[in-house]
């Protein structure tokens, strides 16, 4: 149902990387870089999360075909542990333009995907099935982000 979320250009463009090194940034949570004037951000509420167990690993994607949910073409990771119903992360983006986020719940903390128990999630909440074998389009997920905090909700899903 879920897929595993795996969770460079020569010239700079709004919103997306300028060089490999701008990919794959670890990231503590800071809820403060969603105030206004800190700049681009997602400012993400994650429902339905279904146990305090486990870490959420959330990762920002450039909305485009060639990153989304590509191993190693995440932008920024953030992994905090998990509390059941809802939680609120802010995810730092590299300036105005268009992403995705990608949410997975590791319920037993190996770090591996289990489809059995792990759940998942993605912006604008598109539909997980066998045929899409849980990667929806890019432009089912993406959304636009200007210079301040963008507010999006993801519901997580489990098997």
């Amino acid at each position: 149902m879920v897929a595993a979320l795996g969770l460079g250009l020569t010239a700079p463009a709004i919103g997306q990387a300028r060089s490999g090194t701008d990919y794959r940034n670890e990231i503590a949570h800071n809820r403060a870089a969603c105030a206004p004037g800190k700049g681009a951000s997602a400012l993400i509420t994650i429902t339905n999360i279904e146990a305090s167990k486990g870490k959420l690993r959330i990762q920002a994607y450039r909305g485009v075909k060639s990153d989304w949910l590509e191993k190693g073409k995440w932008l920024n990771r953030i992994e905090i542990p998990a509390s059941a119903g809802t939680m609120r992360v802010c995810m730092p983006l590299p300036g105005p333009g268009s992403y995705g986020i990608a949410v997975r719940h590791d319920v037993n903390g190996n770090g591996s995907t289990d489809l059995t128990q792990d759940g998942g999630g993605m912006s604008n909440n598109p539909s997980i099935n066998i045929f899409n074998l849980g990667k929806p389009s890019y432009t089912k997920t993406r959304f636009q982000v200007g210079d301040g905090p963008q507010s999006l909700t993801i519901q997580m899903r489990y098997m």
